[in-house]
């Protein structure tokens, strides 16, 4: 690859791996690498998957996670590595607790919770998934970004055409694409751009990284903010995921989000997540600032 040359679909994926591959040092204790190139602020879906995978290291294989909270308790820098500190709060008959504190040069910046349950039949009902179309006639993400770059002021536009692991291929139009507010409802089919391994934990950690896409921005359609416009901070202050069967995260999955509230600089949304033939394998919420700025014009 020379260094013009978009990494490859397989080389993207690699990165993620490598990114939620934590190291162990012992003693409970784990650390994150930090992402490839990364500029600025920590991604909180990299945080979310770093500290579920060390928190999975510590629980046997026939006890998969089925929930984790998770508040950010301060931005992290791409500058550093992340610290991953977990206690083992409980190993019952059928569950295990562990706490997770994630910290960047000894100061904390999340605090995680995460319960996993050893597989049990029982009664079963799910909601329906949404009646939308397929991802197949449906253009990436990518593609729209390149479509309108015009559109998103000049210094974030490096960010916006940066290639990721994860492809999106969304069914309504993004707040970067112009128009004014709309209803707080957003849908969007996505997978890994490349094979996984077939470890499940692996698709539960890359599940919990793309988790905190398209979430925030769906509490602020109504308002027409945007981070791409320059008119609003947003940041994710606690985060909530539940799963519930098996998938895998290379195959599409729809996340169909919506926000029922949002008032006093916050917003609060809410995602379903389903296999495309339909069957729910996980629930989202998320709480986040979404504090009105005045922009910034080019360059400043």
């Amino acid at each position: 690859m020379t260094e013009n040359e978009d990494p490859s679909p397989q080389h993207l994926v690699e990165r993620l791996l490598a990114l939620l591959n934590v190291q162990d040092h012992g003693g409970d204790r784990f650390e994150g690498a930090r992402k490839i190139g990364g500029v600025g602020r920590v991604f909180g879906g990299q945080v979310i998957g770093q500290a579920l995978a060390s928190a999975e290291r510590t629980v046997a294989d026939d006890r998969p996670v089925h929930s984790l909270h998770a508040y950010f308790l301060r931005g992290g820098s791409e500058d550093h590595g992340i610290d991953f500190k977990v206690e083992r709060d409980l190993d019952g008959g059928s569950f295990s607790n562990r706490r997770v504190i994630a910290s960047q040069l000894g100061k904390p910046v999340l605090n995680m919770i995460a319960s996993f349950h050893k597989r049990e039949d029982g009664f079963h009902h799910a909601e329906p998934m949404p009646h939308v179309a397929g991802p197949d006639d449906l253009a990436s993400e990518t593609d729209l970004r390149r479509q309108y770059i015009d559109k998103v002021p000049e210094a974030r536009r490096r960010f916006m055409l940066e290639p990721r692991p994860i492809e999106l291929r969304p069914l309504e139009p993004r707040h970067w694409m112009g128009g004014g507010p709309r209803e707080p409802v957003a849908h969007t089919w996505f997978r890994a751009v490349a094979r996984l391994p077939d470890d499940p934990r692996i698709h539960r950690a890359v599940l919990a990284y793309a988790s905190d896409m398209t979430l925030l921005g769906t509490s602020t359609l109504p308002h027409d903010l945007s981070w791409s416009k320059g008119n609003m901070m947003g940041v994710s202050l606690d985060h909530a995921l539940w799963f519930h069967d098996d998938f895998r995260a290379d195959e599409w999955l729809l996340y169909a989000c919506d926000s029922p509230w949002a008032g006093r600089a916050r917003g609060f949304n809410r995602g379903r997540i389903y296999t495309q033939d339909g069957k729910l394998i996980a629930d989202v919420a998320q709480e986040g600032l979404i504090r009105p700025i005045t922009p910034k014009p080019d360059g400043a």
